[in-house]
C-alpha cells in the first residue's frame, strides 16, 4: 500500500526558511514524480514542485521559482524521501503542503494523473 507522509510544517516569520519532508514508501515503481501541491484558506490546490524518479528533473511553479528547491532521496523503491526546501517564505505561502505520487509521470498541471497523496502539513507565514 502506497504510503505519503509529510513532515516539517509550522510557523515562520516572513523571510524564513522551513524545509518539508515526504516519506514515501509500501511501491515498486521505476518511473514517477513526485511534487508538492498546496491550498491556502480559500484557494484552490496549486502545484508547486515536482521531481522525476526516473532522471531527477525538476520543475517549478513561477510563483516559487527561485526560492524553493526540491530534493529527492531515492535509494530505493520501498522508502524514498523528497524534500521541499522553502526559503525567502512570503505570507502568501501560507497553506496547508501536500505530497503526492504520479506513476504517470504527470505534469503540475495534470493533477489527475496524481494518484496517491498525503495528508498534509501546515506551513504559516506570519510575524
Amino acid at each position: 500500500q502506497v504510503q505519503l507522509v509529510e513532515s516539517g510544517g509550522g510557523l515562520v516569520q516572513p523571510g524564513g526558511s522551513l524545509r518539508l519532508s515526504c516519506a514515501a514508501s509500501g511501491f515498486i515503481l521505476d518511473d514517477y514524480n513526485i511534487a508538492w501541491f498546496r491550498r491556502g484558506s480559500g484557494e484552490g490546490r496549486e502545484g508547486v514542485a515536482y521531481i522525476s524518479r526516473t532522471d531527477g528533473s525538476t520543475y517549478y511553479a513561477d510563483s516559487v521559482k527561485g526560492r524553493f528547491t526540491i530534493s529527492g532521496n531515492f535509494g530505493n523503491n520501498n522508502m524514498n524521501t523528497v524534500y521541499l526546501q522553502m526559503s525567502s517564505l512570503k505570507p502568501e505561502d501560507t497553506a496547508v503542503y501536500y505530497c503526492a505520487l504520479s506513476p504517470y509521470g504527470s505534469e503540475l498541471d495534470d493533477v489527475a494523473g496524481y494518484d496517491y497523496w498525503g495528508q498534509g502539513t501546515q506551513v504559516t507565514v506570519s510575524s
